[in-house]
């Protein structure tokens, strides 16, 4: 399966499986969404649970939250994730806070799906990666897979949560990857980083598009010495601190890469526990490889994202400190 195939078929597993479970979002019934992500889905379960909303992502995500609040669990769609800033209130201010705010009375299992990202020459609006928005929100949260089958198996994972998920979708990668992926349930926790790629002489961390290209400049440094171990987070948050650290220990050294602007990016953050953690096993400075600080280009998209060939020269420098 592709990757748009994957989360069709998690989608699917979950309507049949739950009747609880309800997609809603701009023109994702007849249509199937801007991507066909749910495509035929409609047809397949008809109008009451694959719902065409207004253009309004203030009326889908607090209309989701008031389902969830009572016992439904709805699956959002936000066109792109450059458009989900118009919910930003109902998601940080309502669905993050009802947990807390009732000392566990009410829960809002709730799903939002949004393809993020560049590579798909989308411009400045359709091109943006906001996950340490919402990472900084206590109360969320926050899922970027890099493969078909781990997004499924995320996916369903994330539906069957009792706490609001953000799932940040790599469009750039929607169809740019096959591989084998259950038609049958199942899941994949959203606690667990993966090791991709072993190695002993450096830590690479990456997610969602991103980690395909570590993993390419990972083999191109392998070519030249440099043994680099690569982590595919998977869940931003709750993130897994211990296979990160495990890793750094071992390696001795550190390269986050993502596609968000460097300031105040989650490779700030994790820069900033490895710190805390693992100083004493560090023998060179972390090093980030990220997007600039500026709105999201059009012509010069690939100059601005992290690809391989600007990956390999950090994981080399660094590897050589």
């Amino acid at each position: 399966m592709t990757l748009v195939q994957a989360i069709q078929s998690g989608l699917r597993t979950a309507l049949q499986d739950d009747e609880n479970v309800l997609l809603m979002g701009e023109d994702i019934g007849r249509l199937g969404g801007v991507f066909r992500v749910t495509q035929g889905l409609q047809a397949e379960f008809g109008v009451d649970r694959v719902i065409d909303t207004p253009l309004s992502e203030t009326g889908i995500l607090g209309t989701a939250i008031g389902m969830a609040l009572h016992g439904l669990r709805p699956v959002s769609e936000i066109q792109f994730a450059d458009f989900i800033y118009p919910g930003f209130d109902q998601l940080v201010s309502e669905a993050a806070k009802y947990r807390y705010r009732t000392a566990g009375e009410f829960q809002v299992p709730m799903v939002v799906r949004t393809p993020y990202g560049g590579g798909i020459r989308g411009g400045q609006y359709h091109s943006q990666s906001p996950e340490s928005l919402f990472i900084h929100t206590a109360g969320l949260k926050v899922v970027c897979p890099s493969n078909p089958y781990d997004a499924k198996g995320l996916l369903l994972q994330a539906i069957q949560d009792p706490d609001p998920v953000v799932f940040f979708e790599p469009k750039r990668v929607y169809r740019a990857v096959k591989m084998e992926v259950p038609e049958d349930a199942y899941t994949v926790p959203l606690s667990e980083a993966k090791v991709v790629r072993q190695g002993a002489g450096l830590t690479c961390v990456a997610w969602g598009a991103m980690l395909l290209e570590a993993f390419a400049a990972a083999g191109e440094a392998a070519a030249q010495g440099v043994d680099v171990e690569v982590i595919d987070l998977r869940t931003l948050w709750p993130l897994d601190i211990d296979t990160l650290i495990g890793s750094v220990r071992k390696t001795g050294r550190l390269v986050v890469v993502h596609e968000a602007p460097r300031t105040c990016g989650f490779g700030a953050e994790l820069v900033s526990l490895v710190t805390e953690r693992a100083f004493l096993h560090l023998e060179a400075p972390p090093v980030r490889v990220t997007g600039f600080d500026t709105p999201f280009p059009l012509t010069h998209e690939h100059e601005y994202l992290p690809l391989a060939p600007r990956i390999l020269p950090a994981l080399l420098e660094t590897a050589r400190y």
